[in-house]
């Protein structure tokens, strides 16, 4: 029951191409059926964190003007 619902259904494939980045840079690769059940809590928390940051930063850059 995930009660985490977008704002922009379209949205969806952003945040999807962005995992797989961050999953890239950190080194962690995410199985390619997309079910990260077996996956670690470590390196699960650390792609969402990761995801965090770069929308923070991108908020930042739109609140700038830049």
């Amino acid at each position: 029951m995930a009660n985490n619902t977008l704002l922009v259904p379209q949205a969806n494939a952003a945040l999807d191409q962005m995992k797989y980045e961050a999953a890239q840079e950190l080194g962690i690769a995410i199985p390619q059926d997309g079910y990260q059940g077996n996956m670690t809590t470590k390196d699960n928390g650390s792609i969402g964190g990761n995801i965090t940051r770069r929308l923070v930063q991108l908020a930042e850059q739109q609140l700038a003007g830049k």
